[in-house]
């Protein structure tokens, strides 16, 4: 009887397995076709093991948009600490975007006693950033004089924070430049546009899902659920990049002679390279172009266009939606072969009309053509950055590639902070007393920015013209 239950059982289950098989045969050949990064995997490298090394983008865009986004707020409105303090403390993680090249340097040359050369650091960073996110709440609540903190000196709150925002500034920086260092390594020069599309997209998709999941946590305003918000944060960022780390790395426990090198030599041998500085200097010029506009956006929709809160929050949507379809067509055009220094090219030129449609839409009250010039800034910035990383990477020597994307990560990083600080400082101090213009003289300090950004992206097209020609390097 048991015999014959279980002949018929394997009767039933072959047509089953088969129907399964056949439905997973047609997925993989639809998905690799219609799925921008499906075709990223390999043999050695499925794509389950990409996606959960991309889980690190996701746990730095969850920190930023915390950083950035809800706390910005929830210090000056809920808390009541003072703007000019709050921006301080955002700041502070800045300091280290710097020195993502040296990062990137000791990931290149460092080998720990168990054979690992990127697991050690991106475990350091994700031990930062946890640290500096358990101890933040209780830190802004000291901050803000909260309860029985009202007694303490201010200066204890002070540094507390300071410290959480540069411990977490820390951890997000490592994990991030070593991350992206780490599938370097294990991806073929063909898979570099796909590997930047994913890790940059899930980088956005984690920003998106932050946002939601914060706003819907924080409804209901009170220390206690900030305290809940802050650490449960803490702890989804350990899990990710934990379960991120796990088996990417091969361990190497021979340790091979090599020629040791200063961080100065390195960057000395990393910069003779052709057009290595130059390409640099367009990231940053890019960046800071596409960057100034950051915190400008929805105040210039409510003030200038009358929208109302619920419609500049959606900008964010809008521009994080241009900036995932920018990744996506990168991904799939680069890895057909295109340059990737002219996809760059082609970002910072959408880039031009976009800004010219945000100008124009206050004193034309065009309000479709606000949103579709917000989408085209991000969709322009996707295609920019996609460009230059992927470049950075196809140009990166086999052995100096923590140093390249550190390198990369740091103009980049500090560009887009000192953009969207200059952003704001240039806003403010703008007086169009006196001027006779077409537009509200209200708008006159935003107009400037947008403005310096379209010279900006002309500059950057003028620092990226040598780079058309140089050639493409052959693969190592």
């Amino acid at each position: 009887m048991g015999d014959s239950g279980k002949s018929s059982r394997s009767v039933a289950a072959g047509p089953l397995r088969r129907v399964n098989r056949g439905i997973m045969s047609v997925w993989m050949g639809w998905g690799t076709r219609v799925l921008p990064f499906a075709d990223v995997a390999t043999e050695d490298l499925p794509l389950s093991r990409l996606l959960r090394l991309s889980l690190i983008q996701v746990s730095v865009g969850v920190s930023l948009v915390l950083l950035a986004g809800t706390l910005n707020r929830v210090m000056i409105v809920e808390l009541g600490v003072p703007a000019t303090l709050v921006g301080v403390m955002l700041a502070l993680p800045l300091l280290f975007a710097p020195f993502r090249a040296l990062i990137g340097f000791r990931s290149d040359r460092h080998q720990s006693a168990l054979g690992w050369r990127r697991v050690p650091f991106i475990f350091r960073g994700t031990m930062l950033q946890f640290g500096g996110l358990a101890m933040m709440p209780f830190a802004l609540l000291v901050l803000a004089g909260a309860g029985q903190s009202s007694t303490a000196p201010a200066w204890i709150g002070q540094a507390a924070a300071g410290i959480a925002f540069l411990l977490v500034g820390a951890g997000v920086h490592i994990t991030q430049t070593v991350g992206l260092a780490l599938a370097t390594d294990q991806a073929p020069e063909s898979a570099h546009p796909n590997i930047v599309g994913l890790m940059y997209s899930m980088l956005l998709i984690g920003m998106i899902l932050a946002a939601l999941l914060f706003g819907a946590a924080l409804a209901d305003f009170s220390h206690g659920r900030l305290i809940q918000v802050i650490q449960g944060t803490a702890v989804i960022t350990f899990v990710l990049n934990v379960s991120a780390l796990w088996k990417q790395e091969a361990r190497n426990t021979s340790r091979p002679e090599e020629v040791e090198r200063t961080f100065q030599q390195s960057w000395a041998l990393y910069a003779a390279e052709a057009h290595a500085v130059r390409r640099l200097v367009a990231v940053a010029l890019g960046t800071l172009a596409f960057s100034m506009e950051d915190i400008l956006l929805e105040p210039y929709g409510g003030q200038m266009l009358g929208l109302g809160v619920g419609d500049t929050t959606k900008l964010t949507a809008t521009f994080a939606g241009g900036g995932l379809l920018g990744f996506a067509l990168a991904s799939r055009i680069l890895s057909r072969g295109f340059d990737p220094f002219r996809m760059a090219t082609i970002g910072a030129l959408i880039g031009i009309p976009a800004f010219v449609m945000v100008i124009a839409s206050a004193p034309l009250q065009q309000v479709p053509m606000f949103v579709a010039g917000v989408a085209l800034i991000g969709f322009g910035g996707g295609l920019f950055g996609h460009g230059t990383l992927t470049a950075t990477m196809n140009y990166a020597p086999k052995d100096q590639i923590g140093l390249a994307l550190g390198s990369w990560g740091a103009a980049q990083a500090t560009a887009a902070g000192v953009g969207a600080a200059l952003g704001g400082f240039l806003r403010d101090v703008v007086n169009p007393a006196g001027l006779a213009l077409p537009w509200q003289p209200a708008a006159t300090g935003y107009i400037l920015v947008y403005s310096l950004e379209i010279m900006l992206l002309i500059a950057t097209l003028a620092t990226m013209l040598p780079l058309l020609h140089s050639g493409r390097r052959a693969p190592a």
